[in-house]
């Protein structure tokens, strides 16, 4: 085998560990084409976390089996871990990896006909095709959210050693990423073995932001995200770091999934609603202007009217700079599946488009505050220079014609 291509579904733990696998593939000698080219070896990285994403990946490994026969078809990720029968009747030409850890020794296998001792894959030293680099410092999950299959599929929480962390960072910022996003399957038990907030360690709490302290010192390294936190990770320490030091970007990402107490109770989530305003409030207090993203599930089963507009009103009350509106749908193998009062999809799509309205709204209302003033973006395209602020959303500069891919520059929000 000579060639390579990897198509993508999923989370950006899916997004890092595709790069753990380019990266892997490189090493071998072969060379990755772009998508929809011919090559020899096809990777598909799946999702299965709804059953949209297990029916996609579906699509996106039967379009490789058309368009490359003669290609070798690796299928991993989350939906063979799943160990559903979603798999079945999708073809004989294919080499399943059920076990994550099986993937490196697979893919060694396939190339090299034998694999090698312990092959495995790798920190990174590049995120290929991207200005923002995904760090991957924790995995799996043991919670019990009843719309959730993930705990079923990610099955081992763990996490990836400070050192390792902070040498994987370095590498790339040094590759040219001025941005890292820290990200794991529930990023704020980072130093925990277990995603069950009372179970935990209390001399562990704030393993999170200790490893944060460490990593503001990395050289070149301008900007550290955190891609999703539960409004319980929102502690004194974690604040403190934030407001310290100005690479640690003023945007959280936290899944509300429901504005009622009621329906947060159903899917099993570890906080309710005056949880959630509590640490909104002690994010606005301490930060300036921070950007607050999250998740919202709509339609989930036993959802009334007034269920939803208690979450309208919440989301009103937040003030979101985004709202992702996910649309219930029952995946098979979680508790939600079979609950009673499954909801209407006419109404669940009602309800969806209401969500989405008041987003487009709250969106422009949080850019436009900053109308006028000056922002940094890290260019990710040009003509015109475009890229995402420090609190996320996208903004065009357009005195900043001469800016490259990556780089950083200011100017003034239109």
């Amino acid at each position: 085998m000579k060639t390579f291509t990897i198509d993508t579904l999923g989370c950006k733990v899916n997004q890092y560990e595709t790069q753990q696998i380019r990266q892997l593939l490189q090493s071998h000698g072969l060379n990755p084409v772009s998508a929809g080219s011919k090559a020899d070896l096809v990777v598909i990285n799946t999702c299965c976390v709804t059953h949209i994403a297990s029916s996609k990946s579906r699509q996106s490994i039967r379009k490789a089996q058309k368009n490359s026969p003669k290609a070798t078809i690796v299928v991993a990720g989350c939906l063979p871990a799943a160990q559903t029968d979603e798999l079945n009747n999708i073809g004989s030409n294919l080499h399943i990896v059920r076990k994550k850890d099986d993937l490196a020794a697979t893919l060694a296998a396939l190339e090299r006909h034998s694999a090698p001792a312990e092959p495995k894959l790798t920190p990174l030293t590049a995120f290929s095709g991207q200005t923002r680099a995904f760090l991957k410092i924790q995995d799996g999950c043991d919670g019990c959210c009843t719309y959730c299959i993930v705990p079923k599929i990610r099955t081992n929480v763990c996490n990836k050693d400070a050192k390792i962390v902070i040498e994987e960072a370095k590498a790339l910022a040094k590759a040219g990423h001025k941005e890292i996003v820290l990200t794991g399957v529930f990023l704020g038990a980072y130093g925990q073995n277990t995603v069950v907030r009372k179970n935990w360690d209390p001399a562990r709490r704030d393993t999170l932001p200790s490893l944060l302290e460490k990593l503001v010192h990395v050289p070149n390294l301008a900007r550290i995200r955190l891609s999703s936190l539960e409004v319980g990770d929102v502690t004194e320490k974690l604040l403190d770091v934030m407001t310290r030091y100005d690479n640690i970007m003023p945007h959280l990402h936290l899944p509300l999934q429901s504005g009622s107490d009621r329906i947060l109770t159903r899917m099993r989530r570890q906080y309710r609603k005056n949880d959630f305003i509590s640490a909104v409030e002690q994010l606005k207090t301490r930060l300036d202007r921070p950007a607050i993203t999250t998740d919202i599930i709509v339609g989930f089963p036993g959802e009334t009217d007034e269920d939803f507009e208690e979450t309208m009103t919440l989301a009103r009350q937040v003030q979101f700079s985004k709202v992702h509106v996910f649309s219930y749908s029952p995946r098979k193998g979680t508790p939600a599946a079979i609950m009673p009062n499954q909801i209407n999809p006419e109404v669940i799509k009602k309800r969806s488009q209401k969500l989405r309205n008041l987003d487009k709204k709250l969106q422009k209302d949080f850019r436009n505050s900053f109308k006028g003033q000056k922002v940094e973006i890290i260019t990710e395209s040009t003509n015109p220079t475009t890229g995402r602020t420090k609190r996320y959303f996208k903004a065009e500069l357009t005195n900043q014609k001469q800016a490259k891919p990556g780089d950083l520059v200011t100017g003034i929000l239109d």
